[in-house]
């Protein structure tokens, strides 16, 4: 594995535009990229045992349990070892799936550079999720209720991840609002300056 490898957690409430971002930053750079989120959705809409024992958890606004997440993405981890980066999407989104992820990570040589949060305000986040779920026609966009469920989760479970990263330097909060062209400037400066500092 290539010494100047990124691995990057791309971080933020539901809503922030992580997937947008990280498709971006993934044709740009060249990085793999993996949604825990999507993987879970693609599971349910092939029936699969994993998607049925997930789908109640994600129909509630629920997180789904750790050990299904965490397993799913071990394997990922350990088949691209030799990309040149990578972006963790939606994980991980407890602190017991941060530890785990570092155990995970070392066990394969490699090591999270930095989380990068997207930071934007709640309303805004709530009527991107309702427009969102208006063009895709996710189930857990569509109802605002279930919606602000989920983001009253990622503060009580989910934000305190970024603690577990703080104590080591390697969080960077990156504005959320605005175009996706100008955040996507504002992540590129954050990937960039990663980048360099492995030169």
């Amino acid at each position: 594995m290539a010494k100047d490898c990124v691995n990057i957690i791309l971080f933020g409430a539901p809503g922030a535009g992580k997937g947008t971002q990280a498709e971006k930053l993934k044709m740009k750079y060249g990085l793999s990229h993996i949604s825990t989120g999507e993987v879970i959705r693609q599971e349910i809409a092939a029936g699969s045992e994993l998607g049925k024992s997930m789908e109640g958890y994600i129909s509630r606004g629920e997180l789904a349990p750790d050990e299904l997440v965490v397993n799913m993405v071990a394997d990922y981890v350990e088949r691209h070892r030799d990309t040149v980066g990578n972006i963790f999407d939606g994980f991980p989104r407890t602190t017991v799936q941060a530890e785990e992820f570092e155990k995970i990570m070392n066990k394969n040589g490699m090591a999270v550079d930095m989380m990068i949060c997207l930071d934007a305000p709640e309303e805004e986040l709530v009527k991107r999720l309702l427009l969102r779920g208006l063009e895709s026609g996710r189930a857990d966009d569509s109802c605002e209720d279930v919606i602000r469920n989920r983001l009253k989760v990622y503060h009580q479970m989910t934000e305190v991840v970024a603690d577990y990263y703080k104590k080591t330097d390697r969080v960077c909060v990156i504005d959320g609002a605005g175009s996706i062209d100008e955040v996507f400037g504002r992540l590129c400066d954050a990937v960039d300056s990663i980048r360099n500092s492995k030169k």
